[in-house]
Order: C-alpha cells, then structure tokens, then sequence
C-alpha cells in the first residue's frame, strides 16, 4: 500500500497536531501533540511527557489517529496509526529529548516538562482532507520568491572558504562569516558566542542584524536553547517557537496550581529578536572541545528548513576549525614576541570632557559613568588598561603582557585571550566611543583616549 508523503514543514510544529485515542471500553481522547518526528515513509514517532490518558488508551487499544497541518498551505492530513513500541534510549529519544529540553530550560520547567519516551507508530493510511479549507480563502502565492537564479550550495561554501582562509585574526573572522552568511544565503540574524575559560558559560563576541544590543551577552550551558545547544552538543531548529514556549508555559501554570507545588526556576529570556519565530543553533566543536555556538533567527514562523540545517552545518564544521586555527596561531605569535612590552609612550592630557570609571572588585565589574559597560575577565583587563593610563600615560600594550598578569587569571593554556579582546573592543564602541583599542602589529594594541579619565574603585558592597 502506497502511503501519501507529507511535506517537511508538516512535522516542524510550527501548527500543533491533534491526536485521537480511545480507551479499551470505546471512551475518546483528543488533545494536542508537543511533537511529531517523521522516521521513514511508514514510521512517525510522537512525544510521550507524561503519563497521561493518551498513552494508557494506546497500552490498552494500540490505534490513534493524528491531524497534521500544514502552516503554509494550511491543508490537513490525517494519519492512522498503530502503536508499536516505545523508545527511552537511543539517537531517536536523544534527537526528541533535545528540543524538549531547550523549551523548557526557557520556560524554567527543567525536570518537570521533559520527555518520557520516544513513541514509535506505524503508518496505516494518510489522507488529505481535501474539504478542510475552501481553497479560495487561501493566499496562494504568499510564499517568498525564489532567489534569482539556481540555490548553489556549492558557490556559497566557496564564497565564504575563500574569504575565512584569507583572514588572520578573530574579530575579521567573525565579520567575516556574519556578513557572508547574510549576502549569500540571507541569514539576516546571526550571532558567535564563545566559551569562556571556565567552559560553563557562552558570550556573544560577534551579531549581526541586531544592531548595538546582543554583544557581551552571557549564557549559561544547559540552559534555553543556546545553552542546551552548547550543552549537549548537538545541533537543534525550533519553528514556531512561540507556541512551544505557549504550551511550556501552560504546564508550568498547571504545576503551580497543582497540590504538589515545587520550586520552579524562573523563565529565561530568548537571546536576540524578542519577536523571533524561528531559531537555530549550531555546536563550534574542535575535537571533543567546545568552542562556541553559532545561532541564526527569523522573524518567520518557517524561517529555516532542512536545506538550512544541512549546510549551516557543514558551516559550522569549517568555521570550528577556522576559530581554532586563528586563536592558537594569536596565541603561538605573541608568546614569540618576547615578554617586555612596547616603551611607554606618554600623551599629553585630552581637554576633553572627563569619564568617571568604577571598578568594583567584588565581581570585576567596570561601569562608565552610571552605566554598566563590562565584567569578569574584561572588565579586569579594562580596568589593568585604564589604571596605566591613568598613573603614567602609558599606551602601548601587548597580549604576552596580558597573559603573564597573574591578576587577570588567564589560564595557561587557551586562555581565549583573543576573544576578550574583541568583546572588549566591541563593548567600548558600543557604549564608550571616547576610548579606542587600535592594533597595531600582531600582539600590540594602543589604548586611543578622547577623554580625560577619573577612576573610582569599590569594594561593591
């Protein structure tokens, strides 16, 4: 028996499924399906969160039925099932655990919202119910066109090889790629954010369609979608994430209501668009290393397909090693530039306005004025910066100078010094325009100051 293909977009739960059971002595079930899972053309795999009246009906009677949509053409297929078993290991339960777990890190139900078993159904029969919309109420044509000429992988993995091999330091890395991804294959929201030397926790060192917001940004690993990402390892593509984050907010209602009411942690705001319908995030992996996460949006509820998860992937692949290549040969080049720094160079005082900087020790926080500017790991170099300035007019700096401060607290071995920097660059254009870290040969900066400075330290309590 032939059985009717559906297209991709039907399982991406951008529309949520309905699924119909009954129980042994005939009593219906409906309700809502979180996932559908497309295993071959006989085969679906359903989200199995809670043992609930759907999968006793299915223990006790082994038939369902199951309504998918589809969110361009809004058409209706109706699947008739089988229930033949149920899998709680495996890449399957893996595959389905990993989006089941980014919702609900965001929506602070970690432990609570979570997949039981990864239900495996044969295929009976698909029908398309043909008289489920009057085809006239349809906007036929409301697609995006189509890009001009053929779609050639081929020619955008070209594009951007020829243009990373050509660069040779992190921040036009990560220009590079943003920009390339945009022009070529129009990923108009993107972001790279980098480990840290602790290896728990993510910041965004470059983004792009985001304006001035998003740079510095932290995440922890494991959690939301980033972090689950990070976490685990594993690529992940979230459409219609609203009304994911929807049902995962409706089952945290239902548990703080219940009688046995527990801690919940609070809800984790989406990094990015705040009105972003679909999201995808890609795992930077050297090795067995974790090197950052490469995340891209859109405003559309069907912003990315297989294609997209196909090729960012193999992006993703050759932008790990790239990333890697360029900050152990940063590293490798300054430790051969000798330990003492650049001679001093005094400047005469700016007769400019003056800039009140605070560093407060307790959490290596710098602010400028009133508003908070950067912390941890680059707030200590800004901070070791500014102080040199300050006292002797010193300008000139280097990386090896950086890295055998003990008080910074660069680990000795891939300290992701490179990376703070342009993080540190990126906050002071940003929010401090008076102040400049110019390179100047491979390994040197020199801080450019259009302001007299005032420098406060605190305690912080």
């Amino acid at each position: 028996m032939t059985i009717l293909k559906l297209p991709p977009r039907c399982y991406q739960g951008v529309t949520p499924a309905l699924i119909a059971t009954c129980a042994a002595d005939g009593t219906p079930n409906v309700t809502y399906l979180s996932q559908v899972f497309s295993l071959d053309d006989r085969h679906v795999a359903l989200s199995c969160q809670f043992f609930n009246k759907t999968k006793q009906n299915v223990l006790e009677n082994p038939y369902a039925s199951v309504q998918l949509y589809d969110p361009v053409s809004f058409e209706a297929y109706l699947l008739e099932l089988r229930f033949e078993r149920a899998e709680t290991t495996g890449p399957l339960f893996e595959s389905m655990k990993l989006r089941i777990e980014a919702i609900a890190s965001h929506t602070g139900m970690t432990g609570v919202f979570k997949l039981i078993s990864s239900d495996v159904y044969e295929v009976l029969s698909c029908t398309k119910l043909d008289a489920y919309l009057e085809l006239s109420s349809i906007e036929i044509g409301s697609k995006a066109e189509p890009l001009a000429g053929p779609r050639s992988e081929l020619r955008g993995l070209q594009l951007l090889s020829q243009r990373l091999c050509r660069v040779g330091r992190l921040d036009e890395l990560l220009g590079t790629l943003l920009q390339t991804l945009e022009e070529a294959f129009g990923f108009e929201h993107s972001m790279v954010l980098l480990a840290d030397e602790t290896g728990q926790r993510l910041y965004t060192v470059g983004s792009r369609g985001y304006g001035e917001q998003g740079i510095g940004a932290e995440v922890k690993l494991g959690e939301g979608l980033i972090g689950t990402v990070a976490a685990q390892g594993k690529l992940l593509r979230v459409s219609g994430i609203e009304d994911e984050l929807r049902y995962g907010r409706a089952i945290r209602a239902a548990v703080n209501q219940s009688a046995g009411r527990r801690e919940l942690r609070p809800e984790i705001a989406l990094a990015g668009l705040p009105d972003a319908q679909s999201h995808m995030a890609l795992p930077l992996v050297s090795g067995e290393r974790l090197l950052g996460v490469l995340a891209v949006e859109s405003r559309k509820r069907l912003g990315f397909d297989d294609w997209d998860e196909a090729f960012l992937e193999i992006v993703a692949n050759q932008v790990a090693v790239s990333l890697d290549n360029v900050l152990l040969r940063e590293q490798g080049e300054d430790d051969q530039t000798g330990s003492q720094p650049p001679a001093a160079k005094p400047v005469k005082p700016s007769d400019q306005r003056t800039l009140r900087f605070r560093f407060f020790r307790n959490d290596d926080c710098v602010f400028a004025g009133d508003d908070y500017l950067i912390r941890n790991v680059p707030g200590r170099i800004l901070w070791k910066i500014l102080r040199a300035y300050h006292d002797s007019g010193r300008t000139e700096f280097s990386n090896r100078e950086l890295r055998l401060d003990p008080w910074l607290g660069l680990p000795a071995v891939r300290d992701n010094l490179e990376s703070r920097l342009v993080l540190l660059r990126k906050r002071l254009e940003q929010k401090c325009p008076e102040l400049s870290l110019v390179s100047t040969a491979r390994g040197h900066f020199r801080l450019e100051a259009r302001c007299q400075l005032q420098l406060e330290e605190s305690d912080g309590s």
